[in-house]
């Protein structure tokens, strides 16, 4: 795997880090009629990330500016990505938990997780101004300047210079931590680096999405548009391939709020010709939810995401990104503004695509209120991965899976492995195969602080929150929006820190820094889970959770929706019905009269006739459970009471055959009736 040396910072001659000798070696290297700007932090990169390190910081007491590339701030979240990947919400705490809060206030919520695009950006703006930072648009980074391991100036390409005792990287692709000679890395590890059985290239798999075999040739022998014909590399391979970016587009349904699609510079239909072959063999069988993923947001608006074979992931046209210059990444992201404006104009328009999806699409436009300079279109391209650090601390599989604690733990994520394809490759036979997804459960996991910070050596006052220390089996977790904020949050406050310490951030007072952290909110541990994660010992009786439940059949865990007991709770997919049962299995201490309860998590598509078998001193009770009806005591109901012998022959069991919606189980609680 290699290893980022593409960048070079410029190194400049000891000296005191002040205005005045920051000046002097200006003059040396003849940039002394720039203008000069001197902050305690500063933080690069706007997006969400970037917004809850610079308003920590701020808030902490130090001076802060952060810097942004483009003409908008809150990267993804307020740049498409309405639909919050939540993970376990319990553990979402801190500024990122208070952003979501403030976004509820807007739409008169407790707290609002689907939410449109501009609602977020207005809410982060108002942020930065309570908390006095300064905003600087338009400064893309040019060059670094430092002074053995520590960086002195960042300049700008509108020749600005920044002069700051902490940095804070977060961008998405991490351009501040390579200009710096921070080590790093992009694509995939192979399986022998970290010891990851998720790592490299995967193997052929249900996940490939062809559902129907498709030719990779046209009638003339040539290959397709967007299909690889290079090598797809054996499992367990590295390589520097990275999953497919897209836009998350913002369309809008109301007639009085929408525009038509566009149509793109040098559209050409058959760049959609594997999609035009798939639609004729199923597209009478599809709705539109199956070919691309449509949310629905607030005020008839939509955060739409890839699903299916050939979808908005481009996939295959951004590996250059990561390495590439600036002219370079411009001519991919147009690429993909093209491509994805392409594939809804040919989904609105082109003749082949089935009646039925084309109405569908075509209920649709952009919403003419959002991204108003950009042509109503995303001013955010989805990077979903970069270069990835090499710090002090690498987070890898076991981290997510088997050793989740952490002595430095500045925050916790839960979301799955959630790695979109890498490659389209051609089978043997000569058919497609989409190849790189990986949708893998993880348990709630603590993030060291460790892994946003570099080598010691390598520099002594940078901090990476975003672009983090991790294998991209890891990072395919830890990236989602809501931990970026929780990991800015913390470099923020740890810059502060720094700042206030005199010291390095690798020496950092790591006790302070998490208890200052858990005084504002931050989750460090589960033992600090907010509502509504309940945890096992704070229930009365006997309560056997769904991780220590007996199942048949291939169960899916989720953390969606609360409240539930323990770390999770599981749901049949809302499929293959009648071959899944789950047994909850009590050891009571004596013979008597115990109440029952079981606990759920509502939802509209939930089952109401789900299949509840009880095993009593009087045999077997039947019952039917409607989980669609509100609970009045979340999470748990009561199933009434009844008579049950000491030891473990007593069960509840659930069971899915024949149900109609989602089969969610819990945890059962079983409690001694007093006479």
């Amino acid at each position: 795997m290699q290893t980022g040396d593409r960048f070079r910072s410029l190194d400049l001659l000891p000296g005191v880090l002040s205005v005045t000798s920051l000046l002097i070696l200006l003059l040396a290297t003849g940039c002394a009629s720039l203008e000069v700007r001197e902050f305690e932090v500063v933080v690069y990169g706007g997006t969400a990330g970037g917004e809850m390190a610079a308003i920590a910081a701020g808030q902490d007491g130090a001076s802060v500016a952060l810097l942004e590339p483009g003409r908008h701030i809150g990267g993804m979240v307020s740049g498409g990505l309405g639909r919050t990947d939540l993970g376990n919400k319990t553990v979402i705490g801190g500024m990122s938990r208070e952003f979501f809060v403030r976004l509820g206030k807007y739409y008169g919520k407790p707290i609002a997780w689907n939410f449109e695009p501009h609602v977020a950006e207005n809410a982060f703006n108002e942020w930065l101004k309570d908390a006095k930072v300064r905003v600087f648009l338009g400064h893309r980074l040019e060059r670094v300047a430092k002074r053995g391991n520590r960086i002195i100036s960042i300049r700008t390409e509108n020749g600005v210079i920044f002069a700051s005792k902490i940095f804070i990287d977060c961008s998405y692709e991490g351009d501040l931590m390579a200009r710096a000679g921070i080590s790093y890395t992009w694509g995939r590890e192979g399986e022998e680096v970290y010891g990851e059985s998720l790592a490299g290239v995967r193997e052929y798999s249900k996940y490939h999405q062809f559902d129907v075999p498709v030719s990779a040739y046209d009638e003339n022998g040539a290959r397709l548009p967007c299909v690889y014909g290079g090598d797809r590399g054996r499992p367990g391979q590295g390589d520097n391939k990275i999953q497919a970016y897209n836009f998350r587009v913002c369309l809008c349904n109301r007639k009085d709020n929408r525009v038509p699609f566009p149509l793109p510079p040098n559209y050409n239909p058959h760049r959609y010709e594997i999609l035009r072959r798939y639609l004729a063999k199923r597209g009478q069988d599809l709705k539109l939810n199956q070919i691309m993923i449509v949310s629905m947001m607030p005020n008839g608006k939509t955060d739409i995401n890839n699903r299916g074979p050939f979808s908005t992931d481009h996939i295959g046209a951004n590996w250059d990104y990561p390495e590439a210059d600036y002219a370079r990444r411009r001519e991919i992201w147009d690429d993909h503004v093209n491509y994805v404006q392409g594939l809804f104009y040919f989904l609105a328009n082109d003749p082949s695509v089935p009646r039925h999806l084309q109405d569908g699409i075509n209920q649709f436009g952009l919403a003419k209120d959002e991204f108003a300079d950009t042509g109503h279109w995303p001013h955010q391209m989805y990077v979903r991965e970069a270069r990835r650090m090499i710090g002090e601390y690498v987070l890898i599989q076991k981290d997510l899976q088997t050793e989740g604690s952490k002595p430095d733990s500045i925050g916790m994520g839960s979301y799955n492995i959630d790695s979109h394809h890498v490659q389209r490759v051609i089978k043997p036979d000569g058919t497609l195969e989409n190849e790189g997804d990986m949708q893998i459960g993880v348990q709630p996991y603590e993030i060291p602080y460790r892994s946003l910070t570099p080598k010691r050596h390598e520099c002594a006052n940078l901090m990476v929150p975003v672009c983090i220390s991790a294998s991209h089996v890891a990072y395919s977790s830890v990236r989602m929006e809501p931990q970026y904020m929780i990991m800015g949050h913390s470099a923020g406050v740890a810059a502060s820190h720094a700042v206030k310490q005199n010291v390095s951030v690798q020496d950092v007072d790591i006790s302070r820094l998490q208890k200052r952290l858990r005084d504002t909110g931050q989750i460090l541990c589960m033992e600090d889970a907010l509502p509504p994660y309940v945890a096992l010992n704070s229930l009365d009786g006997i309560v056997v959770d769904n991780c220590t439940a007996v199942t048949t059949g291939s169960w899916k865990t989720s953390t969606s929706i609360g409240s539930f007991v323990g770390t999770d709770y599981i749901h049949d997919d809302n499929a293959d019905k009648g071959t899944k049962i789950a047994r909850f299995v009590p050891i009571l201490p004596a013979d008597g009269e115990y109440e029952v309860r079981i606990a759920y998590t509502t939802s509209p598509n939930r089952a109401t006739n789900v299949s509840i078998r009880i095993n009593t001193a009087d045999g077997i009770k039947h019952l039917t459970l409607n989980q669609r009806k509100k609970l009045t005591s979340p999470p748990f109901t009561s199933l009434g009471t009844f008579r049950f012998v000491a030891g473990k022959s007593g069960y509840v069991e659930i069971a899915t055959i024949n149900t109609n919606g989602y089969v969610v189980a819990d945890a059962v609680q079983w409690l001694a009736k007093k006479h």
